[in-house]
């Protein structure tokens, strides 16, 4: 059996500086480590964070206030509470689903349709209901001759 023996070359700090100005002068690691002989995929990279600028490690730099850092900590939380209300939502329509279901196998009916009608039936009743209350109020205060902009304050005040 052959023993594969490897070299370990070191380099001096003066050579890695002058890589590391090589790169920060526009060549590219790649560049820099073939036309050297270079070995290892992180080699030059060391170097530069150890001798050179580290705007060439694709750091990103994030400068934020305490007040940024409170309020995205409170959205972060209003952003959990909401999705904790939408799912405790969704599941009480989907077992009020199951309860209509449930009563409409036990009735023998379509109770989503009954209700609905009777939702409409009642819209229709309230508005037609506020409509006659407004028009019985202007009969009143043109008889007692009001003005325009007070009959309008009236009416507002009289449906409410």
């Amino acid at each position: 059996m052959s023993k594969v023996t490897r070299e370990t070359v070191r380099y001096s700090i003066s050579f890695k500086q002058k890589v590391v100005r090589e790169v920060e002068s526009g060549l590219g690691i790649d560049e820099v480590r073939r036309r050297y002989g270079i070995g290892g995929c992180s080699t030059v990279q060391k170097w530069i964070e150890k001798f050179g600028k580290n705007h060439l490690l694709n750091k990103i730099v994030r400068v934020e206030t305490m007040e940024d850092r409170d309020q995205v900590k409170l959205l972060k939380k209003e952003v959990q509470n909401l999705k904790m209300a939408l799912a405790d939502s969704l599941l009480a329509q989907r077992c009020l689903e199951q309860v209509i279901e449930e009563a409409n196998r036990e009735y023998k009916a379509d109770l989503k349709k009954i209700l609905g009608q009777m939702c409409c039936r009642a819209r229709r009743n309230i508005a037609g209901n506020e409509a006659m209350s407004l028009f019985r109020f202007q009969q009143t205060s043109i008889l007692s001759g009001g003005t325009a902009g007070t009959n309008i304050n009236r009416a507002e005040r009289y449906v409410a």
